[in-house]
């Protein structure tokens, strides 16, 4: 059995509130706020182009110029698929000691609208792939920097990013404090929902703003597995089937020789049945009410680009009740050569895990498992829904005081979040009431950005001179 990750990030159970805080008051001694604003790469900086191409040695060979393609598109785009070499990048940078269960991947993009179970709508963290334990502060980090690379990318001006940043950051740090000050179980059921989204924008936007938010809640409540299902499906010989688009997305039928075909959806097939054992009882009988009928890899995200991921086609009562489940690829996460490890053998369980803990409420079809591929490897898995009421936020559209907004409901979700692993207390002591973090930040942000536009070039500069291959964006 693995450890249990909660032993691992919190201090002694018996230890009292003031001891908490004054774990946190005396990392402040060895490690100080304003310290983070500092970040100047090492002599021996993993040149970023190797970091890329060891992830892409692991993934399928003609997917991952499709990577290469999309993050030369833009530094934003970029800054998305290089986490591992952020992860790098951080591991250079202090740390208050005190740690908790990290995103990962705490970028902009991966904050987004969601279903409860009990259908409410609920704002949140989206992507753990690189969930694992690890300093608190690399999530805020990672969310800081990616409101300046796109804030940039929006026109923004240097003081507008600052002023984004500084918010973020207040807005964590304040949380932090709330969260040290609450019951265990009021910290567990805390969450951020439409309303409080909708209560923020009636506080600090115009009209137009709170418009735009409540057309995307509502679309985001459009997102569901009946409308994958009319996008992603048509109907051969009177059957559903999903519908061949690629390279994006290719169905079996399609990719694979009939022979591998065959093992490969067997495979699938047993993928299905077996990761149910990973569910509440009660989910696992849902489960069983749905036949497997079709499936198709999928191309997904940015930095995942190359990964191996099944859209399973599922049907209920009839041709009317479809379940679409994603199934996708679980490789160790980016942290771990520098955060350490973790407790999970299965790189699945790990991301189901760590995305139970973060979350005010999770895919009730999360789930994982591991299965053997058609070249005799093993490869863990983790599954969900592929929509269930998802709202992806455009960042390229938002205002200055539309992203203020946002970035204070990211800074707010991150604390909750790190909140119900690490320990807040001790967290919200080193942050203290001042603002000395929150500036700090500003100016990592800013440097990081600068880097991150610097690796965007080398990027750019090697795919134009041939050295790595990449296709246009489809």
């Amino acid at each position: 059995m693995p450890q249990d990750t909660n032993s691992m990030l919190r201090t002694a159970p018996d230890a009292t509130p003031e001891q908490r805080a004054a774990l946190g008051k005396a990392a402040r001694r060895a490690t100080p706020r304003s310290s983070h604003a500092e970040f100047e790469p090492p002599a021996d900086r993993p040149d970023p182009l190797a970091v890329l191409e060891a992830q892409s040695a692991t993934r399928l060979p003609e997917l991952v110029p499709i990577r290469y393609g999309r993050m030369t598109e833009s530094p934003f785009r970029f800054y998305r698929g290089a986490a591992a070499i952020m992860a790098a990048d951080l591991a250079t940078t202090g740390d208050s000691g005190i740690r908790a269960q990290l995103c990962g991947d705490a970028h902009l993009l991966n904050f987004r609208l969601l279903a409860s179970p009990e259908r409410n709508l609920l704002f949140d963290i989206n992507d753990f792939d690189e969930t694992s334990p690890g300093p608190w502060e690399w999530d805020v980090k990672r969310l800081a920097a990616s409101f300046v690379i796109a804030g940039r990318a929006n026109g923004f001006t240097e003081r507008e990013c600052a002023d984004i940043v500084l918010t973020t950051v207040r807005s964590y740090r304040e949380s932090m404090i709330r969260f040290a000050g609450m019951r265990n179980l009021d910290v567990w059921y805390s969450r951020v929902d439409i309303g409080r989204l909708e209560a923020l924008a009636a506080q600090q936007l115009a009209k137009r703003g709170r418009r735009k938010l409540a057309r995307f809640a509502a679309k985001a409540r459009t997102r569901d597995s009946l409308q994958a299902f009319d996008r992603l499906t048509g109907t051969v010989d009177g059957q559903s089937r999903i519908a061949a688009d690629p390279p994006l997305l290719v169905p079996a039928a399609d990719l694979l020789p009939e022979g591998e075909r065959g093992t490969t959806q067997e495979q699938l097939r047993t993928l299905v049945s077996h990761y149910g054992r990973s569910l509440p009882s009660d989910r696992r009988t849902l489960l069983s009410d749905f036949r497997f009928v079709d499936m198709a890899r999928k191309v997904v995200g940015v930095g995942s680009v190359g990964t191996r991921c099944w859209v399973i086609l599922m049907l209920g009562r009839d041709g009317g009740d479809p379940l679409l489940l994603q199934a996708k690829e679980a490789g160790t996460s980016v942290l771990a050569p520098h955060a350490g490890a973790g407790p999970y053998r299965n790189q699945g369980e790990r991301v189901v895990s760590g995305q139970r803990l973060m979350q005010a409420a999770s895919d009730i079809f999360l789930g994982w498992e591991g299965v053997d591929g058609i070249d005799g490897r093993r490869r863990d898995f983790y599954v969900r829904q592929l929509r269930d009421w998802k709202g992806i936020v455009e960042p390229e559209d938002m205002v200055p005081s539309g992203m203020r907004v946002f970035g204070e409901a990211c800074g707010a979700t991150l604390a909750r979040a790190h909140a119900r692993s690490g320990d807040r207390i001790a967290i919200a002591a080193y942050l203290g009431r001042g603002p000395s973090f929150d500036r700090a930040l500003v100016c990592f942000a800013e440097k990081y950005a600068d880097r991150n536009e610097r690796d965007h070039r080398t990027l750019v500069d090697a795919v134009r001179a041939g050295r790595l291959p990449a296709a246009l964006d489809c």
